[in-house]
Parts: C-alpha cells; structure tokens; sequence
C-alpha cells in the first residue's frame, strides 16, 4: 500500500465539502505540511550543493523542486514556531523568499445520485438529478463542435490532481505513454528525465512513476476531458481523441502540498504537455506557484483552474491557483443545467474568465460512472475544449487559447458582471472563431427606467418584506440591483410573477446586476431573512422591461 509523505493531519476533502456547500462558506483556510517551506536560492542550486545548503540553512533536510526556478523544499525541526523558522531562512542571506509548504484540496462537490445523461455536452432540457429539467441547448456546443474535430492525439493535457486511473475502458486508449519508459526495464530512468518508470504520468504524493488515482477525482476530471467516443462503451470526452497525462500530487484524501504541485506542473512542461487541467485549490498566494505558472506560460502551456467552491468575488478575495495574473491562467465558474451560476460556484468579472457545465456531471472514476458538482467539474470541460481549439489550430499561443474562449463564450444574463466573458464556454463557437449570439432575455439589452427601493443597511433580523413592480404592457420584467448582499443560504430574496408563483430565489452576493426575468409585467420581490447575521440587503435603482410584440 502507498503512504503519503505527508504524514500529519491535513485538512482533508470532506471538510471542503462540507464548507463549499453552504453557499455562505468562508474562505478556506490556509494550511501547510509542518516543518516545511519553500524557498528560493539566490545562487542556482543542483544535487551536488544540497547537503551543504542544507547546512547552511540550518535545515534537516532538503530537496530540489525546480532546478530552473532555484527552488528548495527545506525541512526545519518541527518544534520550531514557523515564524522562527522563516525568520530564519529569510536571514541568512541566501535566499530571495520563503513561504510555506501549502495544502491545497480538491475541488469537487461529490453528490451521491447518478444521472445518465451529459447534460453539458448535449442538453435538450433532460431531467438531472435532483436539478429536474434543464434548458435545452445550454451546454458547450459539443455536437457542433464535433463535426469540425473530436481532436487529436498530438495534444497531451496534463490532468494535475488525484492521479488518473489508467485501467478504465474509457480512458486506457487515450492515456499518454512515455514510450521510452513503457518499453524500458523496469526500475530504470530509461529516458533519462529524471523520473523512474514513469509510464502514464509521475505520482508526486509517494515518489514514485504509477500515479494511479487512489481516489477519483483525477479520473473523473479526465473523463469529462478525454473520454475515448465513438466506441460503444460508457461515456464521452469534450475531446474524444486527445492524450491525458496523469499528475498525482494530491492523495488519497484530497490534500496535497506546494512543493508537489510545482514538481507537477514542471514535469508537465518538460515532458510535452500542452493544456494543464488543474481542478484543485485552497493556499494563499505562492511566489513559488507562481513562477511555475510563469514557466509554463513561457514553454506555450495553458494553465486552466477552478475559481473556487466558496460563492466567493474572487475579483476581492483572491483564489489561488486561478487568480495568478499570467497569459496562460484561465479560471472557470460552474453553471447548472439551466444556465445558473451554482451557488457554490466563486465568480469574478474580471479575475473569473468563463462558465461551464458544473452540476451532477457524469464522468469516470474507479468505481464506476458517477455524477459529482463543483468548479472542479467544470474546469475540465474548459481544458477538453481548448485541446479541441489546439487540435484545429496547434499554433495559439495560451494568451490566444484564452482570448478565444472569452470571446466566443455565449453570453448569458445570469453571468452578466460574474465572469469576463458574461458566458458560458462554447466549443463551437471558440473552432470557428465566431461571436455567439447575444441571449435576447439580457435584461441589460432591454428599454429601461429608473426605479428605486432599498432595505434598511443592514437589515433586521427576522425581516419579511415584500416590494412589487409594474410595467405596463411588459411581456418580461426584471429589477437592476446596484448592491445585493445577503447571507448566503440563510437569508433569501424570492421573484415572484403577478399570480405569486416563484420564479427564481437568491441569495448571497449579486451587485450590479440584474434580476432573473418575470413573465409578465409585474415582478414581485419578497426578502426574508432568519434570526441572526445580517448583511448590507439591497438598493434597486431600476426596471428594464421586454415589450410585447406590437408595443
């Protein structure tokens, strides 16, 4: 059995869980592997200098993690404060910054229903889960997509996360192979790149070359992406002919450290990965991530992350590793079956650049076909769809990769001020090179008026209030919320039409944009609220109504 070279308690993936699906949670905490830190050496370092580096930074140990980037993982006696222990590092003049060895976790939302449908490759308003029936064609465009390339084998996308499972009939023939090492002896670094054995990818977790997923995640996140098609057998990837690399740097429970994640990424960029899927998260910002980042901007990778699963603005409060502001980053927001932004989902109008398919999404995993939710979920739709982009034009740079997908999302009201693009990631549309078209039910492209009404700031606990606007002769009404801030999961604003039927609830933070559309020319809001934490409420400062045909 493998064991983790972590071997104190880490925050594991069911507490993420449990935080991200209240749509209140906090921002993870920060967590770090005990007695470790990662540093950068102002001189450039090699096998030869660790043991007396390691003298000289008083360390118990270390290791190289990028040769390149000069960087170190320093082991420290345990007993120190880590205050101390950078303090420390910092001042013995060797170094240019120290930070500690991160945890991040997974980002998936696991939900125990199956569905048995891919809703967001084709969906024509099929039932999902407890979701019910979604809007046909709110999804990425694939069957279209799919008439112009499923892709190709020549584009490898390095799945960074819990490992892949090799073995699964539907992800065996699209799996990358190091020739050399798969035709090699066993126990020999055939190919000369400094990893033993590594067939399939490397495991980062135990040191070793079988990164095979010891928990799912990986796997299901690489399904969504590379899924073989066309083969009578289980499901379908956004990209039905691709390669996938399998990464494993976060363990059997869902945790893994900096130090592997920057081994992984560069491994990545060194061995002829194209697209980095990297559905994982939780640390605060890392020089050390960063400018791994940044080499793989330079070496032409693309760098796709979740935004995060805590109903964050990550335009405010930062997630890493999807806020690093580098060409390659792109970072993914979740939608529904209807074209809802998840409630779990962060966003971010300039820091989030796209949506995509991100609840009860059907994928591989070693235990059979399940359906999970999360930014996690979503972000893979992304990476299958810019291996199809790379399939069709191998040339894009990263920074071209992105400013496709931005720019031929389709648009979405409810994404209007969520996500760069205002939309959802659209395969298709991002191979022809073609704007999709505008969503008429945009409240932002309807005839508007000024209209005001605000709670008290902040409101009562206990608040029950209802407020009801009229537009004569609308055939749809909406209201425009210059500020909305509730709390999240507790505290609800329900859209109501002119018979009292609900329409839509919100609840969290939803500035500057506007209401779901009404049917009809009245909406009516109702705001309750429970019995304790209040926020901001709300300032409606106008109505924007779509006129019925002959007005």
């Amino acid at each position: 059995m493998k064991t983790s070279r972590i071997i104190k308690p880490l925050v594991g993936l069911a507490a993420m869980i449990a935080a991200a699906a209240t749509a209140n949670a906090a921002v993870p905490e920060v967590k770090a592997v005990p007695g470790e830190f990662i540093v950068k050496m102002k001189q450039a370092v090699d096998t030869s200098s660790i043991k007396s580096l390691s003298a000289s930074l008083n360390a118990e140990g270390a290791e190289i993690v990028s040769e390149k980037g000069k960087v170190l993982l320093v082991k420290r006696n345990q007993l120190e404060t880590a205050g101390f222990s950078m303090n420390a590092l910092k001042n013995s003049g060797l170094v240019e910054y120290v930070e500690p060895n991160y945890i991040y976790n997974a980002l998936n939302l696991p939900d125990d229903p199956m569905m048995d449908q891919l809703w967001g490759l084709i969906n024509e308003g099929q039932s999902v889960g407890d979701l019910g029936e979604g809007t046909p064609d709110m999804d990425i465009d694939a069957e279209k997509a799919w008439s112009i390339t499923t892709g190709s084998e020549d584009i490898v996308v390095a799945v960074i996360d819990t490992g892949v499972d090799y073995r699964i009939a539907d992800l065996a023939p699209n799996m990358w192979a190091n020739q050399a090492e798969l035709n090699g002896q066993p126990g020999v670094d055939d190919d000369g790149n400094g990893f033993v054995d590594d067939v399939y990818g490397y495991d980062f977790v135990n040191n070793d070359g079988d990164p095979l997923d010891d928990h799912g995640h990986g796997s299901h996140c690489s399904g969504t992406i590379g899924a073989r098609g066309n083969d009578a057998n289980g499901i379908v990837g956004v990209a039905w002919n691709v390669k996938i690399m399998g990464l494993k740097f976060l363990s059997a429970s869902g945790s893994g450290s900096l130090d592997a994640a920057v081994r992984a990424i560069d491994y990545a960029v060194a061995n002829g990965a194209n697209i980095m899927s990297n559905s994982w998260g939780g640390g605060p910002r890392s020089e050390a991530l960063l400018e791994a980042i940044q080499r793989a901007n330079e070496a032409g990778v693309s760098f796709i992350a979740a935004a995060g699963n805590h109903s964050a603005n990550n335009d405010a409060s930062p997630t890493y590793p999807a806020n690093y502001e580098v060409d390659n980053v792109i970072s993914v927001a979740a939608i529904d079956n209807r074209g809802q932004l998840a409630s779990f989902s962060c966003y971010g109008s300039t820091t989030v650049h796209v949506a995509a398919p991100g609840v009860d999404i059907l994928s591989t995993t070693p235990d059979g076909f399940k359906s999970w939710r999360g930014t996690s979920m979503a972000t893979p739709h992304v990476s299958g769809v810019a291996a199809l982009l790379l399939a069709q034009e191998p040339n894009l740079s990263p920074a071209e990769i992105r400013e496709r997908i931005v720019f031929s999302a389709r648009p979405k009201a409810t994404l209007r001020n969520k996500v760069a693009s205002n939309g959802i990631v659209n395969a298709y549309h991002a191979l022809t090179n073609t704007a999709a078209p505008i969503d008429l039910m945009d409240p932002y492209f309807w005839p508007q008026e000024a209209a005001e009404h605000s709670t008290a700031h902040p409101y009562a606990d206990n608040a029950n209030e209802s407020i009801t606007f009229t537009k004569e002769g609308a055939e749809y009404i909406a209201v425009h919320f210059s500020r909305f801030e509730t709390e999240g999961g507790y505290d609800f604003v329900i859209f109501k039409d002119a018979e009292g039927a609900e329409v839509a609830r919100w609840s969290g933070t939803y500035d500057d944009s506007f209401s779901p559309s009404v049917p009809g020319d009245t909406i009516i809001i109702e705001f309750v609220s429970d019995s304790s934490v209040t926020k901001y409420g709300f300032d409606i400062d106008g109505i924007a109504f779509r006129e019925a045909e002959g007005e």
